[in-house]
């Protein structure tokens, strides 16, 4: 199971721009690969840890499609009995076997947001230093 994330909002000008005009395309899967490992990082520190599974259990993955267009995909690999997702059961809450409600913490978003600001910072630094 994975847990995709949707930002508002993308790079896809902004990409274009810097593989077409800058012929910087290699230094963009780096860059990616730069993020993706810190939002892994980020997940995992903001996780809620009972017992610390969830929290080591997130990945990414670097997608590109038959456009050329980059995705960074964050995914938490702790699911129980086949199909519980536990990252998804503490972002949005589950009910228990009594009958209750146990209220989900929204942790990814804020985690996550910090890595796409960084992002963006980054790839605004690039253009800079290139439209020069």
């Amino acid at each position: 199971m994975k847990i995709n994330f949707e930002h508002r909002g993308n790079f896809n000008r902004f990409e274009k721009f810097l593989v077409k005009s800058l012929h910087i395309q290699p230094l963009v899967r780096p860059i990616l690969e730069k993020y993706g490992r810190m939002g892994v990082e980020a997940l995992k520190e903001a996780t809620p840890k009972d017992t610390g599974k969830t929290s080591e259990s997130w990945k990414y993955e670097i997608i590109r499609d038959n456009d050329g267009q980059y995705q960074i995909v964050w995914s938490n690999t702790n699911v129980v009995d086949g199909w519980a997702n536990i990252a998804i059961l503490l972002q949005y809450g589950h009910a228990t076997a009594n009958g209750g409600f146990v209220k989900g913490t929204d942790y990814i978003n804020p985690a996550i947001e910090k890595v796409f600001q960084g992002m963006a910072n980054e790839a605004w630094e690039e253009v800079k230093q290139h439209a020069k």
